[in-house]
Protein backbone atom coordinates (compact mmCIF):
# COMPACT_ATOMS: atom_id res chain seq x y z
CA UNK A 1 0.00 0.00 0.00
CA UNK A 2 3.04 2.22 0.65
CA UNK A 3 5.05 2.14 -2.65
CA UNK A 4 2.22 0.94 -5.06
CA UNK A 5 -1.32 1.62 -4.08
CA UNK A 6 -3.81 0.48 -6.67
CA UNK A 7 -5.91 3.41 -6.18
CA UNK A 8 -2.93 5.40 -7.77
CA UNK A 9 -2.37 3.64 -10.81
CA UNK A 10 -4.15 2.89 -13.98
CA UNK A 11 -3.04 0.17 -16.87
CA UNK A 12 0.60 0.19 -15.34
CA UNK A 13 1.31 3.79 -15.33
CA UNK A 14 1.35 5.55 -11.61
CA UNK A 15 -0.21 9.08 -11.46
CA UNK A 16 3.34 10.40 -9.62
CA UNK A 17 4.93 9.64 -13.39
CA UNK A 18 2.61 11.49 -15.38
CA UNK A 19 2.90 13.94 -12.68
CA UNK A 20 7.14 14.28 -12.83
CA UNK A 21 7.11 13.54 -16.69
CA UNK A 22 5.40 17.25 -17.01
CA UNK A 23 7.02 18.67 -14.30
CA UNK A 24 3.05 19.77 -12.81
CA UNK A 25 4.36 20.75 -9.18
CA UNK A 26 2.12 20.73 -6.54
CA UNK A 27 -1.15 21.98 -7.15
CA UNK A 28 -1.55 20.64 -10.54
CA UNK A 29 -0.28 17.11 -9.28
CA UNK A 30 -2.87 16.85 -6.81
CA UNK A 31 -5.32 17.64 -9.53
CA UNK A 32 -4.09 15.30 -12.12
CA UNK A 33 -4.00 12.91 -8.32
CA UNK A 34 -7.46 13.35 -7.24
CA UNK A 35 -8.68 13.48 -10.95
CA UNK A 36 -7.26 10.52 -11.46
CA UNK A 37 -7.88 8.30 -8.42
CA UNK A 38 -11.58 9.66 -8.01
CA UNK A 39 -13.93 6.72 -7.07
CA UNK A 40 -11.01 4.28 -6.46
CA UNK A 41 -10.15 5.33 -3.11
CA UNK A 42 -12.82 7.77 -2.03
CA UNK A 43 -16.34 9.06 -3.12
CA UNK A 44 -16.06 10.15 -6.64
CA UNK A 45 -17.80 13.33 -5.85
CA UNK A 46 -14.89 14.24 -2.91
CA UNK A 47 -12.01 13.64 -5.17
CA UNK A 48 -13.34 15.59 -7.60
CA UNK A 49 -13.93 18.38 -5.11
CA UNK A 50 -10.85 18.02 -3.87
CA UNK A 51 -9.36 18.41 -7.13
CA UNK A 52 -11.37 21.64 -8.07
CA UNK A 53 -9.80 22.68 -4.91
CA UNK A 54 -6.25 22.71 -6.32
CA UNK A 55 -7.43 23.65 -9.09
CA UNK A 56 -8.68 27.36 -8.03
CA UNK A 57 -5.72 27.66 -5.87
CA UNK A 58 -3.24 27.16 -8.80
CA UNK A 59 -5.33 29.63 -10.87
CA UNK A 60 -5.29 31.81 -8.09
CA UNK A 61 -1.82 31.76 -7.65
CA UNK A 62 -1.16 32.28 -11.34
CA UNK A 63 -3.67 34.95 -11.71
CA UNK A 64 -1.44 37.04 -8.44
CA UNK A 65 1.99 36.18 -10.43
CA UNK A 66 0.19 37.67 -13.79
CA UNK A 67 -0.49 41.10 -11.45
CA UNK A 68 3.07 41.12 -9.84
CA UNK A 69 4.67 40.49 -13.21
CA UNK A 70 2.53 43.13 -14.82
CA UNK A 71 3.66 46.22 -12.08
Amino acid sequence: MVNHPSHYQGNGIEVIDVIEAFGLGFCLGNVVKYILRAGKKDARLQELRKAMWYLDREINNTMKEEVKDGE
